[in-house]
C-alpha cells in the first residue's frame, strides 16, 4: 500500500510511542510555563470591535479628550434622609481623596463646595423666591436651634411652639407637622430601634429646598492589570473606608459600587461563579459519551489526554499570536474540546472497527489511518479555513477566535494522528469482538433511501418555514444584557437607569468650541427623542441678578438667625432630662384632651419625651444622635446657600471646566434620551435622531447599534469568505460540484433551523452566543465531509456504520458538554450553551437524517 503523509504520521506514533509521548509532554511543559507567565484576559466589550471602525475611532477620540471619564468606579450612596446622604458622601469623598496610591481622582458630580454655595441659582427664578420664602418663614423655628444645636435646644424650640398654642397665638393643627415628625422619630428611639430624622424635609416639605437622598462619588481608581479583576483592590479600599465611617444600613446609609470598573470585575466573578458546577457537568458528560462511543476506558483515557494536550498547546499558541483572550476568543476552549474530541472519537471508533477484524494492533492503527485519515485531514483543513475567514473582519473578538481555533485545528489533527496512536499503542486496549455500528438502524437506512423524496420534501418545508422566520430573528448586541442582573454593579446600574436624568446611556458630541457646542446643543435639545442637553454653559445659571437679589434678601434676614453671636454650651445630661420633662408638660397642656387636630401627635411626643427622660443616659445619647447631626448638616447647608455669588465661565472650578472642555478649547455636549434608556428601540431612535444632526457623535447608545451592524456584517463577510474557501478546497479534493453541494447543503439547513428555533423560543442573538455559528459550521463541515467521503468510496447503509456511531457520539459529547454552559449564572454564557445545544441538535439531525437521504445510493463505481 502506498505510503501517505497520514499513514506515515500514524505509523511513526505507533512505532515510537515513548518518543512521541515524551516529545509531546516536553512541548506541553513549555506551553504550560508560557501560559502561566503570560496569561491575560479582558472583559472589556469595547475591545471586541476593531479600533479602525469609524464609530470606534470617534469613541476613542472622545475618551482621549476626556480621559477622566474612562475606567471609573461610581459610588452610589442612598440614605434615609437628605442630610445623611450629604454627610455620607462628603465624609467618604474626603476620606478617599488623599489615597493617591489607589485612586487617580475622587469627584462629587452632584456636590462639593460649588453646588453647596450656588445650588439655588440652578432653580427657576420663581422657585428660588419660593425657597427663600420658605426659609424666612422657618426663621422662628431655626433661631433657637442655631443658638443651641443640642437636644436641649430642640426641646426649647418645641416648647416655644407649645407655648404659642397655649396662649392662642397658633393652633395645634398649624404646628402638627414638626410635632408628628419628632414624635415618630423619638418614639422609635425610645423603643430601642434605629431612627433617622430629616430637618430638611421638615422645613422644605414638598418644596424646592428638598434635597435628594441619593448622592454620587465618581472615582478613577488605579487598576492592577496583573489581576483578572484589576479594580478589586480599589473597590475593597472604598468598602473599607465606608465601613470605617459606619456607612451601612444600620446607620441609615447604603453604599453600592457600579461603573465600568466594578462592572468589568463583576463580569469575571459572574463567569467564575458556578464554574465548578459547569466544569463538573461538562467533564461528566464528556466521560459518559466517550465511554458510550468507544466502550474502552483505555481509549477514553487516550482521547482525553490527546485533547487536553492539544488544548494546552492551543492556549499557548493563542497567547503567542493574539496576546490576550477576550470574552469571545476564550470560546476556543469549548470549540477545541468539541472538535478535538470529534477527531479522537472518529479515529478511535474506526480503530475499533479495524481491530475487530485483526488482532494486530499496529495493522488496525494503519488501517484506521487509511480509512479515516483523509476525511479527518480534509475536515480539519476545511474547518481551519472556515475559522480563518473571520481574520479580515472588524469583529476582533471572533477574528482572534478564528486565529486561535484555526491554529488549534492544526494542532488537534497532528496530535490525533501522532499522539493518539502512540497512546493507543502504549495502553493496549483490548480488542472487542463486535465491530462498532448500529445494525438496529437498518430499517431507518432503508427508509431514508426508499422514501428519500419524502424526507427531502419534509426538510425543504422546514427550511422554508425557517427562512420565513428569519426577519423575526432578534439581535441584541447591548453588552449590558449579557451581565448578571443580580450582581451589585449591574443591579445598581439598572436602578440608576430608571431615572432619565441619571442614565449613563447618553451620547457625547465634541464641538470645536464652546460657542459651537452651545449652538449644536440648542438644535439637539429640540429633537423629540432628546430629554436634555448639557454643555459647560449649562453650569452658568440664567437670570442670576433676580435670583441673587432674592437670596440676598433672605440672607439679610436669616444671617443673625443662622449665625448667632453667642451659642449655648453643650448641655449636661441633667439639663437634657429637665428640658425633656418641661417640654412634655407644655405639650400636654397645649393638647388638653387631645381631641383637637394635632392633639394626638402632641400627646405621642410628650409620651416619648417622658420615656427618654426616664431612661438611661445612653437612650438620650441616641436621641441626640438622631436629631443633632442632621440639624448641623442642615444649618451648614443653609449658611452656604445664602452666600451664593455670581457664576461665570471664568470662576467655575477648574476640574468642572475640564469635564466639559479640553485644554485646546474643544467642548463636549452631553445628550440624554427621552424614555426608557435601557430599551433598545428607544436607544435606536435616539441615536438615529442625534446622528442626523451630529454625525460625529459617540456614546453607548451609538456603540450598541453600530456594534450590532459591525458584528452582523462580520458574519456575512466571514460566511462568504469561508464558503468560497471551503468550496474551493472541496472542489479541489472531491472534483465534483454535486458532492460539494452535498457537503455544504446540510450546514445551511442546520443554520436556518437553528435561527428558526431561536425565533420560536424567543432567544435573541447576542455578543456571546453568536459564536455558536462558527462552531455549527466547523462541526457541520467535519460531519458531512465524513459522510460524503464514505459515500463516494462506495459505503452503504451509512447509519449502521461505525462512521455514523462516531458522528452521533461526537455530536452528543460536544452537545452535552456545551449544554452544561446553561448552568452558568452568567446570562451570556448560559445563552451560549443554549444556542450551542440547539445548533448541535440540528447539525446531528442534518448529518444523520438529511445527509443520507440527500446522498441516496452510492455511485456504482467507487471513486478513487
Amino acid at each position: 500500500m502506498r505510503a501517505t503523509p497520514i499513514r506515515t504520521a500514524v505509523k511513526a506514533g505507533a512505532d515510537h510511542p515513548w518518543l512521541t509521548l515524551v516529545s509531546v509532554l516536553a512541548l506541553c511543559a513549555a506551553a504550560l510555563w508560557f501560559v502561566v507567565g503570560h496569561f491575560d484576559m479582558t472583559s472589556d466589550t469595547a475591545k471586541l470591535i476593531s479600533d479602525k471602525v469609524d464609530w470606534r475611532r470617534r469613541e476613542i477620540a472622545m475618551d482621549a479628550a476626556f480621559p477622566q471619564n474612562g475606567d471609573t468606579t461610581v459610588v452610589v450612596l442612598d440614605a434615609a434622609t437628605p442630610e445623611l446622604a450629604e454627610s455620607a458622601a462628603a465624609g467618604l469623598a474626603a476620606r478617599l481623596a488623599p489615597d493617591t496610591a489607589r485612586f487617580k481622582s475622587v469627584r462629587r458630580p452632584d456636590g462639593g463646595p460649588f453646588f453647596a454655595r450656588e445650588g439655588l441659582l440652578f432653580l427657576p427664578t420663581d422657585e428660588v423666591r419660593a425657597a427663600t420664602d420658605q426659609l424666612v418663614s422657618a426663621q422662628p423655628f431655626l433661631g433657637p436651634l442655631a443658638a443651641d444645636p443640642s437636644l436641649r435646644g430642640v426641646m426649647g424650640a418645641v416648647g416655644t411652639l407649645a407655648d404659642g398654642v397655649s396662649q392662642g397665638q397658633a393652633s395645634l393643627a398649624s404646628v402638627d407637622k414638626p410635632l408628628a415628625a419628632l414624635a415618630d422619630t423619638l418614639t422609635t428611639v425610645a423603643a430601642g430601634k434605629p431612627a433617622f430624622f430629616s430637618w430638611q424635609k421638615l422645613i422644605a416639605g414638598g418644596g424646592k429646598l428638598a434635597a435628594p437622598t441619593r448622592r454620587f462619588i465618581v472615582i478613577q481608581p488605579k487598576l492592577d492589570y496583573g489581576d483578572l479583576t484589576p479594580g478589586t483592590g480599589a473597590s475593597e479600599a472604598i468598602r473599607a473606608a465606608a465601613k470605617a465611617l459606619a456607612l451601612d444600613p444600620a446607620h441609615g446609609v447604603r453604599v453600592r459600587l457600579t461603573g465600568s470598573v466594578p462592572l468589568s470585575d463583576e463580569e469575571f466573578e459572574s463567569l467564575a461563579d458556578r464554574a465548578w458546577l459547569v466544569t463538573g457537568a461538562m467533564g461528566l458528560a464528556v466521560l459518559v459519551m466517550l465511554w458510550l462511543a468507544v466502550r474502552s476506558f483505555r481509549l477514553v483515557g487516550a482521547i482525553l489526554v490527546t485533547t487536553l494536550a492539544g488544548l494546552l498547546l492551543t492556549t499557548a499558541a493563542g497567547l503567542l499570536t493574539v496576546g490576550r483572550f477576550n470574552l469571545i476568543s476564550v470560546a476556543f476552549i469549548p470549540l477545541f474540546v468539541g472538535l478535538g474530541v470529534d477527531f479522537g472519537i472518529q479515529f478511535s471508533v474506526r480503530f475499533r472497527a479495524e481491530r475487530s477484524a485483526t488482532k494486530d494492533l499496529n495493522a488496525a492503527l494503519t488501517a484506521a489511518a487509511t480509512g479515516i485519515g483523509g476525511s479527518l485531514t480534509l475536515a480539519a483543513v476545511a474547518i481551519t479555513l472556515g475559522f480563518l475567514a473571520f481574520l479580515p473582519t472588524q469583529y476582533v473578538g471572533v477574528s482572534e477566535l478564528g486565529i486561535i481555533a484555526g491554529v488549534g485545528m492544526v494542532i488537534g489533527l497532528l496530535l490525533n494522528l501522532t499522539l493518539l496512536p502512540a497512546l493507543i499503542r502504549l495502553l493496549q486496549p483490548s480488542p472487542q469482538g463486535e465491530a462498532p455500528g448500529s445494525p438496529r438502524l437498518a430499517a431507518l437506512d432503508r427508509f431514508l433511501i426508499e422514501r428519500r423524496r419524502l424526507v427531502l420534501w419534509a426538510f425543504a418545508g422546514s427550511t422554508l418555514v425557517s427562512v420565513a422566520l428569519l426577519p423575526f430573528v432578534r439581535f441584541d448586541f447591548n453588552p449590558m444584557h449579557l451581565r448578571n442582573v443580580h450582581g451589585e454593579a449591574m443591579s445598581t446600574l439598572g436602578d440608576i437607569i430608571k431615572d432619565p436624568t441619571q442614565s449613563p446611556n447618553t451620547i457625547d458630541v465634541l464641538a470645536p468650541s464652546l460657542a459651537g457646542a452651545d449652538r449644536l446643543a440648542d438644535r439637539l435639545g429640540k429633537l423629540p427623542e432628546v430629554a436634555q442637553t448639557i454643555t459647560l454653559s449649562s453650569l452658568v445659571p440664567d437670570d442670576q441678578p433676580a435670583k441673587l437679589a432674592a437670596i440676598s434678601d433672605a440672607q439679610l434676614l436669616l444671617d443673625p438667625t443662622l449665625n448667632p453671636f453667642q451659642t449655648q454650651p453643650a448641655p449636661s445630661d441633667a439639663e437634657i432630662v429637665a428640658a425633656l420633662r418641661a417640654t412634655a408638660g407644655k405639650l400636654r397642656a397645649a393638647a388638653g384632651t387631645g381631641a383637637a387636630a394635632g392633639g394626638a401627635d402632641a400627646v405621642r411626643l410628650a409620651v416619648a419625651l417622658d420615656a427618654l427622660a426616664g431612661g438611661a443616659p445612653s437612650l438620650r445619647l441616641r436621641a441626640t444622635g438622631a436629631l443633632i447631626p442632621p440639624l448641623n448638616t442642615l444649618l451648614d447647608e443653609l449658611r452656604a446657600l445664602l452666600t451664593a455669588e455670581p457664576v461665570t465661565l471664568q470662576n467655575l472650578p477648574p476640574d468642572m471646566v475640564r469635564d466639559w472642555m479640553t485644554p485646546d478649547g474643544r467642548a463636549r455636549i452631553q445628550v440624554s434620551p427621552k424614555g426608557d434608556s435601557n430599551d433598545n428601540g428607544v436607544l435606536k431612535a435616539f441615536s438615529k435622531a442625534v446622528r442626523a444632526v451630529a454625525p460625529d457623535a459617540s456614546g453607548p447608545p451609538i456603540s450598541i447599534q453600530e456594534a450590532g451592524r459591525t458584528v452582523s456584517w462580520a458574519f456575512i463577510e466571514a460566511g462568504l469568505l469561508s464558503l468560497v474557501a471551503i468550496t474551493g478546497l472541496l472542489l479541489l479534493v472531491l472534483r465534483s460540484l454535486r458532492e460539494v453541494a452535498f457537503t455544504l447543503a446540510p450546514i445551511v439547513l442546520a443554520g436556518f433551523l437553528t435561527l428558526g428555533t431561536c425565533v420560536v423560543i424567543g432567544q435573541p442573538i447576542n455578543f456571546a452566543n453568536v459564536i455558536a455559528f462558527p462552531l455549527l459550521f466547523g462541526v457541520g463541515v467535519a460531519f458531512h465531509i465524513y459522510f460524503v467521503m464514505a459515500w463516494r468510496a462506495g459505503a452503504t447503509n451509512l447509519l449502521q456504520s461505525s462512521l455514523a456511531r462516531g458522528v452521533f457520539f461526537s455530536a452528543m459529547t460536544t452537545g452535552t458538554a456545551f449544554g452544561s454552559l446553561m448552568l452558568s449564572s452568567h446570562p451570556g454564557t448560559a445563552s451560549m450553551g443554549k444556542i450551542l445545544m440547539i445548533s448541535l441538535i440540528w447539525t446531528l439531525v442534518a448529518a444523520l437524517i438529511f445527509e443520507p437521504a440527500l446522498l441516496g445510493p452510492p455511485p456504482e463505481e467507487p471513486e478513487a
